[in-house]
């Protein structure tokens, strides 16, 4: 399938799957009369393989060694794109962060490495599923920082065009995404 035709696809399974209207409040405690949970989307077999082709050729150029952000959304888009790079032969780990470290085991803040593995100096992706104001994506960032990593991107599947381009710019960390609010508003 053309990049053009998987894109088209995956946008009707998010409408399908994971757009809907009606007032709802979100992660940023703001009101609004549409959503995206884009959860079905990604635990959906063709859904999770569309999100991870289009998101592994947006980063095809990015050299990147890691991928991953903040739990829970990040999780499946993160592995499903690990196992695509392993596939691709172009292998990208993915890691999550926790909202707050288990309080007992390694308490750790960052996920999915190994012993011997560390972000330090490594370049990486926070990839979210859905970005409304950007906070869940700062606050991964700050723990990817923490541990040494080189921020090169956050990526998001869907930006709600609700303030995360400003925010990330005053962080100082370069945005894209795969999709923007409106082209679902629109339809």
């Amino acid at each position: 399938m053309s990049k053009s035709a998987s894109r088209a696809r995956l946008a009707d399974i998010i409408r399908a799957r994971s757009f809907g209207r009606g007032e709802i409040t979100l992660a940023s405690g703001r009101k609004s009369d549409f959503y995206f949970n884009l959860k079905p989307t990604m635990l959906d077999p063709e859904g999770a393989a569309l999100l991870a082709e289009l998101t592994f050729e947006a980063l095809r150029e990015d050299n990147v060694d890691y991928i991953g952000g903040l739990e829970m959304g990040a999780v499946p888009l993160a592995g499903a794109i690990a196992q695509l790079s392993w596939l691709k032969n172009h292998p990208i780990a993915a890691f999550f962060v926790r909202k707050k470290p288990k309080e007992h085991g390694a308490r750790l803040s960052v996920e999915g490495l190994s012993k011997t593995e560390t972000l330090q100096g490594k370049r990486v992706v926070i990839v979210e599923d859905v970005t409304t104001t950007g906070g869940s994506a700062i606050k991964a960032a700050e723990s990817v920082r923490e541990a040494g990593g080189v921020i090169v991107l956050v990526l998001t599947m869907v930006d709600r065009e609700e303030g995360a381009t400003e925010a990330f710019a005053a962080a100082g960390l370069p945005f894209r995404s795969l999709y923007k609010a409106s082209e679902f508003l629109k339809a």
